[in-house]
Parts: C-alpha cells; structure tokens; sequence
C-alpha cells in the first residue's frame, strides 16, 4: 500500500480520509487473522479531515504508549493496561492528522521473546523483530505506514526480512517519551512503508522537516562498502545481494569505494551489549523484582545479566562507544554512504528466534541514521535487503541516495 499513491490521490480529490483510512481497515480485516501484526485495532478510530497525514491509517507498535488503547509491551504482564496519555511520537502523529489503526506486535519488551507474528511471504519464517508486526503490516499491505523502535536492529532487520523499507533516524530526531525503554541511551524510534520514497515522504508528513528525497548526482556521491569481520558470517545469498548492489551502483555512476571497518568501531560493536544489558537491568529490573515467573527466559536472563554488571565495565564500555563515534565521524569524512547487509541472511525458518542483529548493533550505538532498501531475493523468495547509513544528522541525504539506489538496485533485478 503506497503511501505516496494515497496521499497523491486525497491531494488531488479523488479519495476522502475516510475512503483511505477505510482501505487500510479493509485489508487489515481480510488478512490480519493470518498475519497476527496487530495485538489490536481500534473499533472506531477517529478520522481526522485537516493535517498532512489525514487519511493515512498507522500502527504503532505496542511499546509505546496510547491513551485509547490497551499498551502491553509484548507483555502478559501488562494486559489491559492503559496508559493515561500518549507517546510524545503517537501524539505527532495525531496532531498531523494520523489515524491510529491499531497497536503492532512487538516482542516482550522490545527484546528476543517473539510474539505470533509471521512473515508475510512464508508464514514459517520470522517476520524478525522486536518490530515484527510494523513491519509485517507494511509487508502485507494492510496500511502505508508504521511506527517502529530500534535498539539492536529491530527496524532494519525486520523490514529487511518482510522486503520493505525501515528507517532508523539519527538518534534522537523522533522522540521515545512514552515507550517503555529497554536501553535509553539507543532505543530508536523508527518508521515503516513500502518503499524509500513512501518511507521519506512519512517521515516529512511526520515531523515536517525536510525529510522528502531530493535529486542526487551519482558522478559525484561517495558510495562505501563496509567490509567487517561479520561479513565473512554472511549467508552466501547475502553476499551475493551485496555484490549485485555494488555492481548496480557502480552501473548507475555512483563513485564506489570499500571501506574496511576501524578497529574502534570493532571495539564499539562488542560494547553494544554491555551498555544495553545494563541499561536493561536499570529500566527493567523493577519488572523482574515483581513479575520474573511471568516473563520470558530470554529477557529475565538477559536482565539479571545487566543487573550483575559492575559500573566499571559499563563506563569502559561508554568510552568505547565515544572512541567508536570518533572513528565513524571520520569515516564520513572519506564516504557519503556506507553499504552493509541489513541483516546476516533472509528470515529464519521458525517463529522463535527474530533473527541476529550483528549488522545492526553497531550503527544504533553509533546514533547515525540507516535505512533498509528493499531490493532483492533468494532462490526461495524471500526478501534481502541492503543497509545504507550515512552520516549523524544527514538524514535527507541518506534517504535521497538510497531512492535513488533503490531504483538502481530494481534495474538491475
């Protein structure tokens, strides 16, 4: 479901906001009993007339607070719960003239415990996670848009295995007042759409910053191949899907370099899990002392994990991230945009484990803006995506050049 196709249709009259958000109801009551994306949809949600979003009906994933639906946070825990107000994002969101559709699935806390969800296009596979019903919402065309959160990789690998496109802002730039933290210093919001360009074209609506792609000039864009120790642990599909989008960038005359991973970034990786389990135990452990029997093994250990963190090794891991962002800082200097996998390979096979977010991890503690473009496939169908991050606060830049990649990648098959 395009939402630029819709918002060209409201702007030139030929579809009301309530014929629009009508279709999205439609779709979601037609398919959502397969694809369990929504842990639920609004009876009658309201349709506001005015806005640059009116007609455009979203999910919000259910790690972020809605004052007029349940917000469990993947969590049985939380059942029935309701928030008195709304996440500062959700709140944006209603005053540009969203329609809130419906809270996605999200995985218990944001973390590794899966919730129904199924991939789109093979119901055996992961939709990945935590965003997992966002995404799979996007991929099974039940609304244009949708609001994710980020704090390993769970935008980029999600929209990477449902075959849409994710797009993790630099930190900071959407606001996390009102979701329930995991790891506050790199829980992301994000967003979901279809393509590049619908992606954008949300996040313009959105926050009203210049956000919509502009022309780029490949003659004189700096394109990076990020080579990194992960990258040899790639499934072989995926490093073919890497290879086939540097030949079709290089076919569309961008400028292409490989770029070999500073031993800071190396280093600021391996941090990623330090800083985020301790985090955890901080913004969890009030969870874990009054409901531990109630929660998943994957996220009670990882809690007690961050628990049992000395300070000492957190601040060690702080320093190393700062040396990291240092090193990133001037790997821009060299590089307008880098390429990576968004993730090791297609979707799994099964339901219980969402994926590894190694291609992830480092850019989220990096706080730089990535995106995933949706691109190519497997011998089996299912959806590979390539990773693009730019540069802190070039946004604009990185979703101008990554439209203008997604189209050489599609040229290219």
């Amino acid at each position: 479901m395009s939402l630029a196709a819709l918002v060209a249709a409201r702007e030139s009259g030929r579809q009301e906001p309530d014929q629009m958000v009508e279709l999205a109801r439609d779709a979601a009551r037609r398919h959502d009993s397969e694809i369990k994306a929504f842990s639920h949809l609004a009876e009658n949600p309201a349709i506001p007339r005015e806005g640059p979003l009116a007609g455009v009906a979203i999910g919000v994933k259910d790690i972020l607070d809605t004052f007029d639906m349940p917000t469990t946070y993947g969590s049985d825990i939380y059942a029935g719960y309701r928030p008195k107000t709304d996440a500062a994002i959700v709140a944006l969101a209603r005053r540009r003239g969203a329609t809130i559709l419906g809270k996605t699935v999200t995985t218990e806390f944001a973390y590794f415990d899966a919730g129904p969800t199924v991939n789109p296009h093979d119901h055996a596979h992961t939709p990945g996670g935590s965003s997992s019903g966002s995404a799979a919402a996007i991929a099974a065309g039940m609304i244009p848009a949708a609001i994710g959160a980020q704090t390993g990789g769970s935008v980029i690998r999600p929209a990477s295995f449902c075959g849409v496109a994710g797009y993790k802002p630099s930190y900071r730039l959407l606001p996390s007042t009102g979701m329930k933290h995991f790891a506050p210093s790199l829980d992301t919001v994000g967003l979901f759409a279809a393509s590049i360009a619908d992606v954008a074209l949300f996040a313009h609506l959105l926050t009203g910053r210049p956000l919509n792609p502009e022309p780029v000039e490949p003659a004189t864009t700096r394109v990076g191949i990020y080579f990194c120790a992960e990258l040899e642990s790639a499934d072989p599909e995926m490093q073919q899907a890497l290879e086939r989008a540097a030949e079709a960038a290089t076919a569309a005359g961008f400028l292409l370099m490989a770029v070999s991973e500073p031993e800071e970034n190396a280093r600021a990786r391996q941090a990623h899990t330090t800083l985020q389990n301790y985090e955890a135990g901080m913004s969890c452990g009030p969870d874990l002392a009054l409901y531990e029997e109630r929660m998943g093994k994957k996220l009670v250990a990882t809690v007690k994990e961050g628990i049992a963190i000395p300070p000492s090794v957190y601040d060690d891991a702080r320093r190393a991230a700062k040396r990291g962002r240092g090193a990133t800082r001037k790997l821009f200097d060299e590089v307008d945009i880098l390429l990576t996998p968004s993730a090791p390979g297609a979707a799994p096979e099964g339901l219980s484990f969402t994926g590894d977010p190694r291609f992830n991890k480092l850019w989220t503690l990096m706080g730089t803006p990535t995106v995933n473009i949706p691109c190519f496939k497997t011998k089996s169908g299912l959806p590979l995506g390539i990773q693009a991050v730019a540069r802190f606060g070039k946004d604009r830049e990185l979703l101008s050049v990554a439209m203008a990649l997604e189209q050489a990648f599609a040229e290219r098959g």
